[in-house]
């Protein structure tokens, strides 16, 4: 069993004042990349960013819809009812409420944009892979044939979405339209429904971890993650929800060794969902080191086999994949999007999509992990911050994803939430109030393009 550490609770006016340096410093890095990116953007200055909104793809747009009203209300209930509601219940009836509250959330936030422009219009451009649905009529030929119709400049190739991740992800919404779940509506629903998972597979995994105190505090928090603006609607936020609930498993063997196979098939998919996730094997290995379980590694390897196995055998090789995407990757704008400013203005979009709270806790993680190695490495909080981080810290370095990373690196962001596990009880709902009002802020500001 993983020892429980106690969560860092006293307040410390210099730990209070570090915290505020870190976000002040953050906004400036937030601001840097608005203002380059805005002359970027200006008639003849030679550059070419593709993002309006930058360091997010999307466009200036101040507005207020339908959800204006209920995204503010859940808010405040959460804000002022959400922390004393996560002490106080029975631990499954909270996760439900959790996950109930997020779906709320979720949507409100969507609905700002309204139900077309901000939820069932979402999965269904020409560059979504709803565009291809009605030309998958044999499942079997689409995957024997998948890898051909990757590269652009074909009369058959893929729509931008496709082409650009493994199959698993357009079979998702090929099996929700065979069940006779057609069009936007219904792909939207399951996307939300889905990535909510994440909301409480982060405090799962926590609590089976040995870290229930941090697992309460860290669920508000969750609810109200300003990532919740590209899980509603952002296919990315179908591979956050199920990769996280495949890791949530795997730290939940420890109690039932059985779900670390169920576990492996969910991250063996999420494989197929995005060629990207399997920087995600960062943060298996932390809890697998932290359950000190390494059958449970075995057992989810298996899984990971099989789905590996399957695909294959249906005619997709993931590597053969990957390399004509990273092809195709460079067929596009990303051969006219500059390293030297994505390589920094991604990471202010991480930093706007994680919140004010989250980078106050991870400042803590790192101070902690500073002062006390050894004993950080032990706690559950601080391992999987800093495997979270180091796993962004790849993909931002390798340059495959130049902007609109507030939604890619969705999958990996959420594992930064059990920072805010660390700030001090005193004050966590001005940090939750910031972590609701940057949502607010960016979905009223900005109109989100996926």
């Amino acid at each position: 069993m993983v020892p429980v550490m106690s969560t860092v609770t006293a307040p410390s006016r210099t730990g209070r004042r570090a915290d505020l340096i870190a976000v002040g410093l953050a906004m400036l890095v937030v601001a840097a990349a608005i203002a380059v990116g805005l002359y970027y953007n200006r008639p003849g200055s030679g550059v070419v960013i593709y993002a309006f909104a930058p360091p997010l793809f999307g466009l200036w747009l101040p507005h207020v819809g339908p959800g204006s009203v209920a995204a503010v209300v859940l808010a405040l209930l959460v804000v002022t009812k959400g922390p004393l509601l996560a002490a106080r219940l029975r631990w499954r009836p909270l996760l439900a409420l959790g996950y109930v509250t997020a779906l709320a959330w979720t949507f409100s936030l969507a609905m700002i944009d309204g139900w077309a422009r901000g939820f069932t219009g979402r999965l269904t451009t020409e560059h979504e892979y709803l565009h291809e649905v009605p030309g998958i009529t044999d499942i079997p030929k689409m995957l024997s044939e998948f890898s051909s119709r990757i590269l652009d400049y074909q009369p058959d190739s893929w729509t931008t979405h496709v082409s650009g991740h493994p199959p698993g992800a357009t079979l998702v919404f090929v099996w929700l339209d065979r069940l006779g779940l057609h069009g936007g509506a219904w792909a939207s629903t399951f996307v939300v429904l889905v990535g909510c998972l994440a909301v409480v597979a982060v405090p799962v995994t926590l609590s089976a971890l040995g870290r229930q105190d941090a697992a309460r505090t860290v669920l508000p928090f969750a609810v109200l993650t300003p990532g919740a603006i590209w899980i509603g609607v952002s296919a990315d936020g179908l591979f956050a929800g199920v990769t996280a609930t495949g890791i949530a498993l795997l730290a939940l063997a420890t109690r039932r060794r059985i779900l670390a196979l169920p576990g492996g098939l969910l991250l063996g998919f999420g494989l197929f969902l995005s060629y990207g996730l399997v920087l995600l094997g960062v943060i298996v290995l932390a809890v697998v080191v932290l359950t000190r379980e390494w059958r449970i590694l075995l057992l989810a390897l298996t899984g990971v086999a099989v789905v590996v196995v399957a695909f294959a055998l249906s005619g997709f090789w993931w590597l053969d994949g990957y390399h004509l995407v990273v092809e195709r990757y460079y067929q596009g704008i990303a051969t006219l999007r500059p390293y030297s400013y994505w390589v920094w203005a991604d990471i202010a979009a991480v930093l706007i999509a994680i919140g004010p709270a989250v980078i106050a806790g991870t400042r803590r993680t790192g101070a902690a992990f500073l002062a006390e190695p050894k004993r950080s490495l032990r706690d559950p909080i601080t391992l999987i911050v800093l495997a979270a981080a180091l796993t962004i810290a790849f993909a931002d370095l390798s340059g495959l994803s130049k902007a609109e990373v507030e939604r890619i690196w969705l999958p990996f962001e959420v594992w930064l939430l059990p920072a805010v596990a660390l700030l001090p009880s005193k004050g966590r709902r001005w940090w939750l109030a910031a972590s609701a009002g940057t949502a607010l802020v960016v979905n009223h500001l900005v109109l989100t393009s996926w």
